[in-house]
């Protein structure tokens, strides 16, 4: 099979970082202006298609051809704008996506990044120049008097300019494929490959957005937030009472105290030093002016296509630690719950969608807040369909029961599943079934759950809240000692796994843990086999003053720099891997059986289904969610869902 390595640098008028590659190539004004690309190991070319040639009839047949397959960094890039520009879908299923491997390998996520960690020669790398030159003739440019008024820049307004672009995209032909070859001695699964045709599939389908819906609920806001404002200004006499500075000189004045910060953390300290009720009535001001409810809702409406679908949702292998999905674009990663009863959701909705706003005050108290509550509303399925919405019931609570084999959890998940209560009663020694929903008790099950499973302590369980349930500070640490105790076999699990890294960091020597899971060396990776056969790369691991470090992107800043880990977190990484491998299984499936994925959320996916069928589909969903997954005997399944008119918590 012949390799065909692309790289083509565009112009649209639409922000690709802002709207995804979906609307940015369905712009009209959207164009390709250079086409680079390379056959297998001959030299990189490049084709100026604003000399109005086209592109050339064997690259455009190559595009469809299943016998050549298309490699690109970022490939979905490529595959979207390409689709454009042809006018029909480019199948994933020819393709391969560097940028894939580079993060299945644990390296960084751009590709100049990755030229310089795994150390091409200079001819290799990415040219530097790049940024600049995409901002001159990719991007629109501002109307001034010595560009004669002009929002674009063409090739004829700086041809050398124009001349070093062909040069860069050249250059990132062959770094490219530089990369490829370097990396492709690096076994990855061959699952993966296909769950990426998948993934691709799922972002080219999207999902309906109800724009009228989102519109509406952005109006709303702003009357609100007006308001708001108008009542700042009348009560504090300030030209701009939303600035920090000028907010933090009435108060002074008004309640004669010493303002140093209106951070959120500070807010509750002022109130109470103030006391005063304008001060209070202010804060309180401030507080519903910095409410962001409609954040999301302009995201959808920057991010939607013609035919009101939001493509491009999620990230393939956006957490390099784990091969988990990201959240782009609307990040539905991280969407309010919905806490209010269906009946009071749907009649919110209703109202919004009317541009009700005086119904909408007379029955909610907290507008802002309702709009934050109805935003999973917006994604609704097309005319005909219902949502099928189907998530595992807490998966990562049963992945690590049966990684580390604690029996009284799997006897939990295999009779009731009730683990907050079950947590409880072995903690405290409490009879079985003793333990209900709403006992005090099981709040402290509930919050030892998910603060301490992957070696958490005292801060942890802060954190997650523990102190604002009412636990006093001094129940903080016996709560810890209660949980490890509770649970002796993950704790083992815990520094079973801290000892394997090691051993394979300071020896080069393979070391091995329950399921096939198991450390070992490959060039500077460590790299950890999951039960499925997959591996976690782990780059230049080194242990440094006692600690396992390793290099990787830092949460912190985003640049290259070296990471610590240790057991329990490096446990975490396992037990979330095997949690989406989980969910790509099932994925993997449910598309299988012709019910198409439009999205999914963490273990959660959503269907969209003909409203005939959504019975049918919901029992098949949940059915393949229950069913033994052949790499993870023993593990107990089991999933929760439901079906919707418009996306929702059940």
């Amino acid at each position: 099979m012949r390799t065909l390595s692309i790289d083509i640098e565009t112009y649209s008028s639409v922000s690709l970082q802002k709207c995804g590659v979906y609307a940015y190539a369905e712009s009209p004004d959207f164009e390709i202006l250079l086409f680079g690309y390379a056959w297998d190991d001959e030299p990189a070319q490049v084709i100026d298609l604003t000399t109005g040639a086209g592109l050339p009839e064997e690259l455009q047949n190559a595009l469809y051809d299943p016998e050549i397959l298309k490699t690109a960094y970022n490939a979905n890039f490529e595959r979207a704008c390409l689709s454009a520009y042809m006018g029909s879908v480019t199948p994933p299923e020819q393709w391969q996506c560097t940028a894939v491997l580079s993060r299945e390998l644990g390296l960084p996520a751009s590709l100049e990044a990755v030229g310089e960690v795994i150390g091409l020669p200079e001819e290799k790398q990415k040219l530097k120049t790049g940024k600049a030159l995409i901002r001159y003739f990719s991007i629109p440019c501002k109307p001034t008097k010595s560009n004669g008024q002009r929002t674009r820049n063409l090739p004829e307004h700086d041809p050398e300019k124009w001349q070093l672009y062909i040069e860069y995209n050249r250059q990132d032909v062959e770094t490219e494929r530089e990369i490829r070859k370097r990396l492709s001695r690096f076994r990855v699964i061959e699952t993966e490959q296909p769950l990426w045709e998948a993934d691709q599939h799922i972002n080219d389908r999207g999902v309906r957005v109800d724009v009228t819906f989102a519109k509406r609920a952005i109006e709303i806001d702003g009357i609100i937030k007006a308001r708001l404002l108008e009542q700042a200004k009348e009560l504090t006499g300030l030209d701009n009472p939303k600035s920090t500075s000028q907010l933090k000189g009435w108060i002074e004045e008004t309640a004669g105290i010493e303002v140093a910060s209106l951070n959120k953390k500070e807010i509750s300290g002022v109130r109470a030093s103030a006391d005063n009720e304008e001060v209070s009535q202010m804060l309180d001001i401030r507080a519903g002016l910095a409410k962001t409810s409609t954040e999301k809702y302009n995201a959808m409406i920057r991010t939607v296509c013609e035919d009101g679908r939001i493509r491009g949702l999620t990230m393939f292998y956006g957490a390099a630690r784990t091969g988990r999905w990201a959240g782009r674009l609307v990040q539905m990663q991280n969407l309010p719950q919905n806490k209010m009863p269906e009946k009071d959701l749907d009649m919110a909705r209703q109202l919004v969608r009317a541009g009700d706003l005086e119904t909408l005050e007379m029955l909610y108290d907290d507008i802002s807040g309702t709009l934050s509550q109805l935003i999973r509303t917006a994604f609704i399925p097309k005319e005909g369909h219902r949502f099928i919405v189907a998530d595992f019931s807490a998966i990562e609570a049963r992945v690590i029961a049966w990684l580390a084999g604690e029996q009284w959890r799997l006897d939990v998940f295999n009779t009731h599943g009730k683990i907050y209560e079950a947590s409880a009663e072995q903690m405290f020694h409490l009879p079985a079934g003793s333990v209900k929903k709403g006992d005090p008790m099981r709040q402290k099950g509930k919050i030892a759950e998910l603060a301490l499973g992957y070696g958490g302590s005292v801060g942890a369980l802060v954190s997650m809240g523990a102190l604002a349930m009412g636990l006093k500070e001094e129940e903080l640490k016996p709560l810890v000692y209660s949980w490890r105790s509770a649970n002796p076999a993950i704790t083992k699990f815990w520094w079973d796994t801290d000892a394997a890294a090691r051993k394979t960091i300071n020896m080069q020597t393979p070391s091995y843990l329950p399921h096939g899971i198991a450390f070992r060396k490959s060039g500077s990776l460590l790299r950890l086999r999951l039960p499925n056969g997959r591996e976690l790369s782990y780059v230049k691991p080194m242990v440094v003053n006692d600690n396992i470090t390793y290099e990787g992107t830092l949460q912190s800043s985003g640049h290259w720099g070296r990471i610590e880990s240790y057991g329990p977190k490096l446990v975490e990484n396992i037990v979330q891997a095997v949690a989406r491998d989980c969910l790509a299984e099932t994925i993997v499936k449910v598309e299988a059986l012709g019910y198409p994925v439009v999205f999914h959320v963490h273990d959660e996916l959503i269907c969209e289904v003909p409203e005939e069928k959504a019975d049918q589909a919901l029992k098949d969903v949940l059915e393949i969610m229950a069913t033994p997954i052949p790499w993870a005997e023993g593990l107990p399944l089991k999933g929760d869902g439901y079906q919707c008119r418009y996306y929702r918590k059940d």
